[in-house]
C-alpha cells in the first residue's frame, strides 16, 4: 500500500489477580502484532501497565528455619530434583531393583554410603565456611565436588540444580549478594548452592542436614514409584524406612573430616553411565 509500512509493535502486560495470595507472584504476558503505519512515522513500542494491591511473597529470612527447611525439602523446590534417577532406572533394567524390597535396599544403600560419607558430609562441613564467608575453603569444597561425580550425568545433575538453586535463591532467599558472587564464581553445583542456603536458615548443621536428607529420600522415592513402578503405599514404607535412618546418616557426615569424606560407589558409577545412553519410560539422558 503507497505511503504505509508495516511495524511490529509490542504490548507487554503486568497484571496481577485481582485478589492475591501470598504465593502468587504478578504475571507477564506479551502480546506482538504487526500494525500499518503510515510513512514517516517512528516505529513505537507501547507499554501498558495495569497496577493492583499485591501481597510480596515471603522472603526466606522472615520464616521461622524449620519453615525454611520444609521449603528447601519439598519436593516443589524449583531445582529439578525429581527428574534425576540416580542410578535407579539402569539398576531396574539390570534386574537388581525390582520390588518394594529391592528397591527399599537400593535407596538406604545409597543414603548410608554415599550420601552420608559424600554430599552430606560435604554439606556439613560447607554451611560453616559459608557463615564464616572463608572463600578458600569453599573452594576448596567445591574443587571437590566438581572432581567427584563419577559420570557426566551425575555431574550435569549437580550443575543444572546448583544453578536452578543459585536463581531462586537469588530471587526468594536473599542471601547476601556477596555469597551469591562467590557461589557464580565457583560454578555452582547442587551440595555448595544447598549449603549456602542452609547456612542462613537458621538452623543447627544437623536439623539443616536432616533436611537435605529428607529432601533427597523423597525425591528418589518419588522416581522409584514411577519407574520400577510401585504404589503409594510401597512408597511411604519406604520413605519410612528411609527417615529411620536418616539420623545415622547425618551423625556419619557430621562426624566425617576431609580425609573421611568419599564417594566411592563404583556400581553407582557404572550404573549411572550406563543410564546415560539407556532409553527410559521416564527420564531421557
Amino acid at each position: 500500500i503507497t505511503g504505509i509500512r508495516m511495524i511490529t509493535i509490542t504490548i507487554t502486560i503486568m497484571r496481577t489477580a485481582t485478589v492475591m495470595r501470598p504465593h502468587q507472584a504478578r504475571r507477564a504476558a506479551t502480546m506482538t502484532m504487526t500494525t500499518p503505519i503510515p510513512m514517516g512515522m517512528h516505529t513505537a513500542t507501547i507499554t501498558a501497565m495495569t497496577t493492583a494491591t499485591s501481597i510480596p511473597l515471603p522472603r526466606m529470612p522472615e520464616l521461622t528455619p524449620l519453615l525454611q527447611l520444609i521449603w528447601l525439602a519439598s519436593p516443589a523446590l524449583p531445582v529439578g530434583g525429581f527428574s534425576y534417577s540416580e542410578g535407579l532406572e539402569a539398576a531396574i533394567d539390570a534386574g537388581r531393583v525390582h520390588d518394594e524390597a529391592s528397591c527399599g535396599d537400593w535407596l538406604l544403600d545409597q543414603l548410608l554410603l554415599t550420601q552420608a560419607r559424600g554430599d552430606l558430609a560435604l554439606i556439613a562441613q560447607a554451611i560453616p565456611a559459608w557463615q564464616a564467608a572463608d572463600v578458600l575453603r569453599l573452594r576448596e569444597l567445591s574443587d571437590w565436588v566438581h572432581a567427584t561425580r563419577e559420570s557426566q550425568e551425575l555431574r550435569l545433575q549437580t550443575e543444572q540444580m546448583g544453578r536452578s538453586l543459585w536463581a531462586w535463591l537469588r530471587e526468594m532467599a536473599q542471601v547476601p549478594a556477596a555469597d551469591l558472587q562467590t557461589l557464580t564464581e565457583l560454578a555452582p553445583t547442587w551440595p555448595m548452592a544447598l549449603a549456602l542456603a542452609l547456612a542462613h536458615s537458621g538452623a543447627s548443621r544437623e536439623q539443616a542436614l536432616m533436611s537435605a536428607a529428607f529432601g533427597w529420600a523423597e525425591n528418589m522415592t518419588q522416581a522409584a514409584l514411577k519407574s520400577v513402578p510401585l504404589g503409594q503405599s510401597s512408597g511411604q514404607r519406604m520413605l519410612a524406612r528411609l527417615a529411620r535412618h536418616i539420623p545415622e546418616a547425618v551423625q556419619t557426615a557430621l562426624s566425617l573430616d576431609d580425609e573421611g569424606r568419599q564417594v566411592m560407589s563404583p556400581m553407582l558409577a557404572i550404573l549411572s553411565a550406563r543410564h546415560e545412553t539407556q532409553y527410559s519410560r521416564l527420564f531421557r539422558s
